[in-house]
């Protein structure tokens, strides 16, 4: 009698393997969405602190400026006390840094990360400290003025 595994069984076990990693897989997709979700929840807590931490610290009281380079205004030696030292990126999108918006007023912003689905459909804050829009799908925000659904 010969020993070891004939080709019919070598094909079973690849398959079985084969059908379990097809079901594992989507699950670990998941789980990243689920890891970039608190990491951006985290990021945007230390944002948050720098934003605040900047206001308390200038004469006058002003947040950042919205636009392109607003984390540079946080990031810089000059800033006392310096609570990030480089523009954070949202792990969501790809190369993009996190979104920054204040209102007209200068009285409430809101910064957020674009979320599982990859989009954004926050488009700023109101002068009343509304986000807008108030439903804000899957985005990941933090603001001065009122939360909606996704803040922190």
């Amino acid at each position: 009698m010969r020993k070891g595994f004939t080709l019919v069984e070598l094909l079973i076990v690849i398959m079985v393997i084969a059908i379990l990693i097809g079901i594992a897989l989507p699950r670990f997709g998941g789980m990243r969405d689920e890891g970039n979700t608190t990491k951006a929840a985290a990021e945007l807590r230390t944002l948050q602190a720098a934003v605040e931490s900047r206001y308390m610290h200038t004469n006058p009281h002003a947040y950042p400026v919205a636009g392109g380079t607003w984390e540079t205004a946080l990031t810089l030696t000059t800033v006392v006390p310096q609570i990030i030292g480089a523009p954070l990126y949202d792990p969501f999108g790809a190369n993009s840094t996190t979104q920054y918006r204040y209102a007209l007023n200068g009285a409430y912003y809101v910064i957020w990360s674009l979320g599982p689905n990859r989009t954004s459909t926050i488009t700023g804050i109101s002068a009343t400290g509304t986000v807008a829009p108030a439903a804000t799908g899957d985005d990941i925000f933090v603001s001065n003025g009122t939360p909606g659904s996704g803040g922190f």
